[in-house]
C-alpha cells in the first residue's frame, strides 16, 4: 500500500511502505553461506504524531489569519488547503492517517554519516585513463557473495531480483534489488555520463548555482526526458530554478507540484501561514527538449505523506512519476541519499539511508517438518 490513494488533487503516499518494498526479498552472507533475512525500515522514523502548532493544526486552517499575501501565494494556499483536506479525508475513510494508538519508545537511529568525507579522501586516488576505465561493476560475485568494489569511480549495480545486506567500507548497507549507484561528488561524475539514462529526477543540493549549471544534464538525459527538482520555499530559489537553471539546461517548465507534510493524524506539521517553516516543499517539473507526444503533466498536484524524522529524507516518487515516464524508463536521481529499485542514484551520501542501523533486521529460519 505504498500509494494509499490517488485523486484529481494528487496522491497520498505511505513512505515507509515504499522503502520496504525494496527490501521484500533480502539476503546476507556469512562467508559463502547465504541466508534469507527480513528487513524493514525502522517505524519510529515516521512517528510524526504532533504538529508544531500554537493553535489548532487541523487541515481546515485553524484560526490563522492571512495578511498581506500576494495573489499567487493566496492561490497556492488555497490549492494546498483544499487539496490536502480532500486527500486526508479520503485517506482517513480507508483507515489511513487516523492517528497512532501506540508511541514508539525506541530512539531515532544515529544519523552520523562519513560518506562525504570518504569521497573527499577518494579524490587523492589516481584516476584511471578513460580508455582503460570500466565504468560499471557488479555488486555481487558470480558465486553470490559481495564483491570487492570501487565505489568512487565506477557505477555499482545490483542487478539481482533481491536486496542484499553487504559490507562496504567497514559498515553494512542494504542494497535494494535492481539498483545502481555511484558514490562521488561533482568532480567525479564522469561514470554517470558514460552510462545511459533516459528519464531523470534531480534532488536538492547545496552546490553553488554556478556549479549546478555545469551539471551535464544534456548528456545524462534524452530528448523529452522528465526533470524534477526539489526546491525549498525561498522565492529566490524557485526563481533561479524556473528562470535560470532550467533554461540553461534546455528544460521547459511544465508543472509545479507540492509535497505536503502531515502528521499520522493528517494535520499539517507546521502552520500553513507560518512566516518561517511551511508544511510543504515545491517540486518543479520540466521536460528536456520536449516533444509533442509526451503525457501531459497536470499542474498544482499534491503529494501528501508523513515525513521522516531523519533530516533531508525525501519520499520516493517512483510510483508517482512512472505514470508519466512509463514503468520501464531508465531513471536517475542526482544528489541522492538513498537507493530505489529500478533507478540509478548518485551523490556523496548516496548510501546514507541504506545503513543497516536504520532498519530492523530479522534472520529467517526455515523449519522442515
Amino acid at each position: 500500500m505504498s500509494v494509499v490513494l490517488q485523486s484529481n488533487s494528487g496522491w497520498v503516499l505511505d513512505s515507509q511502505s515504499l522503502i520496504d518494498r525494496g527490501y521484500a526479498r533480502c539476503i546476507t552472507w556469512t562467508g559463502h553461506h547465504k541466508s534469507h533475512v527480513k528487513c524493514n525500515f525502522k517505524r519510529q522514523c515516521f512517528h510524526i504524531l504532533k504538529s508544531h502548532y500554537d493553535m489548532s493544526g487541523r487541515v481546515d486552517g485553524g484560526h490563522t489569519v492571512m495578511t498581506q499575501k500576494t495573489e499567487k501565494a493566496a492561490k497556492i494556499r488555497s490549492v494546498i488547503l483544499e487539496g490536502t483536506k480532500s486527500l486526508v479525508d479520503s485517506a482517513q475513510s480507508l483507515g489511513y492517517l487516523s492517528g497512532e494508538t501506540e508511541t514508539s519508545k525506541d530512539p531515532l537511529p544515529s544519523q552520523d554519516c562519513r560518506l562525504a568525507a570518504l569521497c573527499e579522501m577518494a579524490k587523492e586516488l589516481p584516476l584511471v585513463a578513460e580508455e582503460e576505465q570500466e565504468w560499471t561493476q557488479s555488486l555481487l560475485t558470480e558465486e553470490g557473495g559481495a564483491s570487492h568494489v570501487d565505489l568512487f569511480s565506477q557505477v555499482t549495480e545490483n542487478s539481482e531480483a533481491w536486496a542484499a545486506v553487504v559490507p562496504l567500507m567497514g559498515e553494512e548497507y542494504i542494497i535494494p534489488h535492481n539498483t545502481a549507484f555511484l558514490l562521488s561528488d561533482f568532480t567525479r561524475i564522469q561514470p554517470l555520463v558514460q552510462c545511459e539514462c533516459n528519464e531523470k529526477k534531480k534532488e536538492y543540493s547545496s552546490l553553488p548555482s554556478s556549479q549546478l549549471k555545469r551539471l551535464p544534464v544534456p548528456l545524462l538525459g534524452s530528448p523529452g526526458c522528465l526533470v524534477v527538482t526539489w526546491v525549498t520555499n525561498r522565492p529566490s530559489h524557485l526563481r533561479f530554478v524556473r528562470d535560470e537553471l532550467y533554461p540553461h539546461w534546455g528544460v521547459e517548465v511544465v508543472a509545479e507540484w507540492f509535497w505536503v507534510k502531515v502528521t499520522t493524524s493528517g494535520e499539517f506539521v507546521f502552520p500553513l501561514d507560518s512566516p518561517h517553516k511551511k508544511p510543504y516543499e515545491v517540486l518543479v517539473l520540466g521536460r528536456y527538449r520536449p516533444a509533442n507526444d509526451h503525457t501531459r503533466l497536470e499542474d498544482k498536484r499534491l503529494i501528501v505523506s508523513v515525513p521522516s524524522a531523519l533530516h533531508s529524507q525525501k519520499p520516493s516518487l517512483s510510483e508517482v512519476l512512472k505514470l508519466y515516464v512509463g514503468a520501464e524508463a531508465k531513471c536517475l536521481e542526482l544528489f541522492a541519499r538513498s537507493l530505489q529499485p529500478g533507478w540509478t542514484s548518485w551523490g556523496n551520501e548516496v548510501l546514507k539511508f541504506q545503513h543497516i542501523n536504520l532498519s530492523h533486521f530479522f534472520r529467517l529460519i526455515l523449519l522442515l517438518l
